[in-house]
């Protein structure tokens, strides 16, 4: 944990509108671009950031989002070449860096970056927008997969902070529960019975909260494939 003491440095901070996308009546801000300058971040996220469908985006719990610039490496040798590899932004991050990644952090660790205070709230459940964004079936079931989801972050504390600046690790309450440990949970080994009851002590959001109490209850894992398939093209 010594390096996230030192601080990791945010390379990018970007944000983007919604606008209409690749299937009938879809809309959405995927497609983020970078920002100069200090940016006020307050308890829904970067100023002016949108999200497409408020139903499954944004909101406190998913305030703003950040994604490992080192994944690209990853993503290049799975999927081969691709432009949007080539900037931060490709999977519709807020927050751009390298030197922290899914093993590195820990739900509900604290971070100061500029004046703001994040506290990790959850990885991200990767949705059928991916598959569309970049030309790759399944994307979003590879994201899932692999665990290179990237996390979300609430806003405990508002203000303004802007790329260059770092990310400071204040607190770390869930030391043993890095967010890979959480995304195995999830997706790879579903239906672990001492592995959902541990989560249960965690401050879950009420979706994941719902979702492992569901498990536990029928013993069988939540359809998955409308959130990574997505709807009909026609």
């Amino acid at each position: 944990m010594g390096s996230n003491h030192a601080g990791t440095t945010v390379t990018a901070l970007l944000r983007g509108r919604a606008v209409a996308y690749s299937r009938p009546g879809s809309i959405s801000a995927i497609d983020k671009r970078p920002l100069h300058g200090p940016v006020r971040i307050g308890e829904l996220g970067l100023d002016g950031d949108e999200q497409g469908d408020l139903r499954v985006h944004g909101g406190p719990d998913k305030a703003v989002h950040h994604y490992p610039r080192e994944h690209y490496r990853h993503w290049r040798e799975e999927v081969g070449a691709h432009p949007l590899f080539d900037a931060p932004g490709a999977f519709g991050e807020n927050l751009s860096s390298e030197g922290l990644d899914e093993a590195a952090v820990c739900l509900g660790d604290r971070y100061r970056f500029g004046e703001v205070l994040l506290e990790v709230s959850q990885a991200r459940q990767p949705c059928w927008k991916l598959n569309d964004r970049f030309g790759v079936a399944d994307m979003a079931r590879r994201m899932q997969a692999n665990g290179r989801t990237g996390w979300y972050y609430r806003v405990i504390e508002a203000g303004r902070a802007q790329a260059g600046e770092r990310l400071r690790l204040l607190a770390r309450p869930w030391p043993q529960w890095p967010l890979r440990r959480i995304a195995t949970m999830l997706f790879v080994r579903t239906l672990e019975r001492e592995e959902l009851q541990a989560a249960l002590a965690l401050p879950l959001v009420p979706s994941w909260r719902k979702l492992v109490e569901a498990r536990l209850a029928r013993g069988q894992v939540e359809d998955w494939s409308k959130r990574i398939d997505g709807p009909s093209r026609s």
